[in-house]
């Protein structure tokens, strides 16, 4: 029992005592200061009521009951009216005292309901604020992984294409120095030839591992979370087109893999998914395990206008896209990052009723992409 309770207790207890003294000791025929004393006894009553609710109201209105009953019957046994009208003063104060401390009961339960309840707004903000932090977070990490994807393709294509030429100048270069005597004028300008195709190649090898994406870093990666992670990344998108995004829940065994690389492989797929789809239609993600636990399937079904065959054989090539602006390059890349993991990918799809893309990732992956 704190301080602040104990002091209420005592001022109750001396309102009340206080109170029932003035009616034991002031003279009868002073009914006048009596009629006074019997209401001033409703004001440790609804003390009672407001700070310790019903309980404490009908409690005060009883103990004041017991005090000033027998000053009624001792005192003021020989008037049977006077006698009515207090003993209805009774009851008035019990129905008074429980009356205002049921009200104050539930004043208390609806302002501590209120409290809870932005204690629970406080926190629920506090999670947006740090989800949002996340988002920012992976969005980040998305555009350097997709930069640094794209500039991979890209130099490898370029690497193939700048290679095989400077292999023949070289070699065509080496040829014909073999037919000057090194103290020639020729074959000076041919041996320059040489080491300039040399160096070029160290060159492209140079930016190839430049390019390249860095290590992986493989860990626990818990599926679901990163699947929930990409939809509330790509709702405001899913909303702006009207299209309903929505992830089935199920209980995964985490995987071992790169999470950065898995989220953006979720998120080509997701995104792809929201661009076949119109307005109206949905896009759906499940998952599930096998019985042993071994591997972890994510199916993307959207109701959009579905692949053709002859598409859908090049779905993955790199730089192949139906899209007006498209690099061809989202899926080829989520493509390397499932199979980097050990697992699998396909897309499943007939002309008019949509498309459904499964991924296959072993609960024990591979090395990552």
């Amino acid at each position: 029992m704190n301080k602040q309770t104990l002091l209420r207790f005592a001022i109750l207890s001396s309102a009340v005592v206080g109170i029932s003294l003035l009616h034991y000791l002031t003279p009868l025929h002073l009914p006048m200061l009596h009629d006074i004393f019997q209401r001033l006894y409703y004001i440790p009553i609804i003390l009672a009521a407001f700070w310790f609710g019903f309980r404490g109201g009908l409690s005060s209105a009883i103990v004041v009951s017991v005090l000033y009953a027998p000053h009624i019957l001792f005192q003021w046994g020989g008037h049977l009216t006077m006698e009515l009208e207090k003993y209805l003063e009774i009851i008035l104060y019990n129905v008074v005292g429980s009356i205002t401390g049921l009200l104050s009961q539930k004043e208390r339960d609806r302002a501590s309901q209120l409290q809870e309840t932005a204690r629970g707004l406080e926190e629920s903000n506090e999670q947006l604020r740090r989800q949002s932090e996340l988002i920012l977070e992976i969005e980040g990490q998305m555009r350097r992984a997709e930069r640094l994807s794209v500039l991979g393709e890209l130099s490898a294509a370029l690497a193939h294409e700048i290679r095989n030429p400077l292999g023949a100048i070289k070699g065509a270069a080496e040829i014909l120095r073999d037919d000057y005597r090194p103290d020639d004028r020729k074959y000076e300008f041919l041996e320059i030839l040489v080491g300039e195709t040399e160096r070029l190649d160290r060159v492209v090898e140079d930016f190839l591992r430049l390019a390249r994406p860095r290590a992986s870093e493989t860990g626990e990666c818990d599926v679901m979370e990163e699947l929930r992670n990409m939809i509330t990344l790509v709702s405001a998108e899913a909303r702006r087109r009207g299209v309903e995004l929505r992830l089935e829940p199920a209980a995964l065994p985490p995987v071992t893999g790169d999470r950065e690389k898995l989220r953006q492989a979720f998120l080509n797929i997701i995104l792809n998914g929201l661009q076949a789809t119109p307005s109206g239609g949905s896009v759906i993600i499940s998952a599930s395990s096998d019985a042993a636990g071994n591997q972890v399937e994510i199916s993307f079904s959207d109701t959009g206008a579905g692949i053709l065959p002859d598409v859908r054989a090049r779905i993955f090539d790199p730089f192949f896209t139906t899209k007006e602006g498209g690099t061809g390059l989202g899926l080829a890349i989520t493509e390397k990052i499932i199979t980097g993991h050990g697992g699998s990918i396909g897309v499943e799809s007939s002309p008019g009723r949509g498309a459904t893309v499964k991924v296959t990732i072993p609960v024990r992956g591979g090395s990552g992409w």
